[in-house]
């Protein structure tokens, strides 16, 4: 699952997250680790749009909690990747500046968190590029960890096996 900050003008013109220039951004990341947009759950905050653009307002993002806090029990992600600071702050506050804390994985219970620069920020500040492209190819580390099958079990003892383990004993 992504969670971003909140729908921009495209996405507020067509309904759907992440669909701008920081879209195309966000798929060409996932293309770097073998992901597509079809593979992740996609959305944000807040659910409509900040009048101007402006940074959502601690009250807009209570005000639409319920709605993430929903979609977050409905999809039941193993691994939240967390975009910009804003997002951050809803989903694990607490933890600082972004700068600090990006590319990290932070687990709260059986779920895995990733904060990780906004492609928005990184779009007006050409060196965060470098820094997402590093934080996304952890990612991939991560969801290879965390989502690999698990061990098949060890096979049962051999009856022979059980037989000279016991006169051991």
């Amino acid at each position: 699952m992504i969670v971003g900050e909140a729908p921009g003008f495209n996405e507020d013109r067509q309904g759907e997250p992440f669909v701008g220039a920081a879209g195309k951004l966000l798929d060409t990341l996932l293309v770097r680790i073998g992901l597509s947009r079809s593979d992740v759950y996609i959305t944000n905050v807040l659910k409509c749009r900040p009048p101007m653009n402006r940074d959502p307002m601690p009250n807009e993002a209570e005000a639409c909690s319920p709605y993430l806090a929903r979609q977050l029990e409905l999809i039941r992600p193993k691994v939240v990747l967390i975009l910009g600071r804003h997002a951050m702050e809803r989903l694990m506050p607490g933890q600082g500046s972004i700068s600090r804390v990006h590319g990290s994985l932070v687990m709260r219970g059986s779920v895995a968190y990733v904060p990780l620069y906004h492609p928005a920020a990184a779009l007006h500040n050409g060196a965060l590029v470098a820094d997402l492209e590093r934080d996304f190819d952890r990612v991939k580390v991560y969801l290879d960890k965390l989502l690999a099958p698990p061990p098949p079990p060890e096979p049962p003892p051999a009856p022979r096996q059980e037989a000279e383990q016991l006169r051991l004993l």
